[in-house]
């Protein structure tokens, strides 16, 4: 009889035990949900609302000089398929960002190898190649837009024709112009990305190099067995943060050409405020967004992909 008391005040115990844990974990759950109401509200407010509103007007007919809205399907859809224009935008789009994230990445890994290096003047050349990405992309379309100018007074034309060459039309010839902006975005990210690169490779332990050098690594060895697998987690902020700004870039460009010559420089979001804004045609500039929406996010689910799969391969 006395043990099977004990047994029971043991195992009443224990359920008391149990119900606590359970409670003390339904509190937590509670309060963390607490913390993430305003982030929810946030995201539905400024994301999930607008992205729902902008895929039913997508299927519509709606403008914003007639107040009627009518069912259209998919013409939508069709007409964006139809028209070059938008076509162009979206593939320039895609041009920019691959290259640019491509560009920069390679150019800013080994600038902040050498960055990271003891020299003289080590802090004053550090910032002036962070100093290249702090003012605005329409400060510096401006100014690159003087240097690029196609015309005889242009501040490059100017240079060239006293060499003895003649003027060449930069930003008036559609291949010239598109590579010209995608130039002054690799110029002006590259330093920025540098110094993220240079706060990772200062955090590398020197006692890996110390142990190379010792079993006779080169410093090419050593770049490439520990530099760079130390630097994959700066790898993959670095390339998240080229590829979202490359996918919405739209000063840069309009600032230099304005979607010039023609159509050949327009992005995919200068022609959304085209269509959605200046033309107030909501309908087509909504299914326009709903298919750049889709596309960036098949965009960056690969990368992470992509970026997992390396991040395992070095770990």
């Amino acid at each position: 009889m006395d043990q099977r008391r004990v047994r029971t005040k043991t195992n009443s115990k224990q359920l008391q035990k149990v119900k606590r844990n359970i409670s003390a974990s339904t509190e937590n759950r509670l309060a963390s949900f607490g913390f993430l109401l305003p982030i929810m509200a946030v995201f539905i407010a400024l994301f999930a609302l607008p992205l729902g509103k902008s895929l039913y007007y997508s299927f519509t007919d709606y403008q914003a000089l007639s107040p009627e809205v009518n069912f259209a399907g998919l013409d939508n859809y069709r007409a964006i398929l139809n028209d070059s224009s938008m076509l162009t935008g979206l593939g320039f789009t895609l041009l920019f960002t691959v290259l640019v994230t491509l560009f920069t990445t390679v150019l800013a890994i080994p600038l902040a190898v050498a960055l990271n290096a003891r020299f003289m003047g080590q802090k004053l050349v550090r910032s002036l190649f962070f100093f290249l990405g702090v003012p605005s992309q329409v400060v510096l379309g401006l100014v690159w837009q003087y240097i690029f100018s196609p015309l005889d007074s242009g501040a490059l034309n100017v240079i060239i024709r006293k060499l003895g060459g003649s003027a060449i039309p930069w930003l008036s010839d559609p291949t010239y112009a598109r590579y010209c902006i995608i130039f002054v975005a690799i110029w002006a990210g590259v330093g920025w990305h540098a110094t993220l690169y240079l706060a990772y490779l200062q955090s590398i332990p020197a006692d890996l190099y110390e142990q190379a050098r010792v079993d006779g690594a080169t410093g090419i060895q050593q770049f490439f067995h520990i530099t760079l697998p130390q630097l994959t987690p700066a790898i993959t902020v670095s390339t998240f943060l080229l590829v979202t700004s490359g996918l919405k870039i739209y000063d840069l460009p309009y600032a230099m050409t304005k979607g010039g010559p023609g159509v050949s420089t327009n992005t995919v979001t200068q022609q959304i405020i085209l269509e959605g804004v200046a033309n107030s045609n909501y309908s087509l500039g909504s299914a326009l967004a709903v298919v750049f929406t889709i596309a960036s996010a098949l965009i960056v689910l690969t990368q992470v992909w992509v970026v997992n799969k390396v991040t395992r391969r070095f770990a």
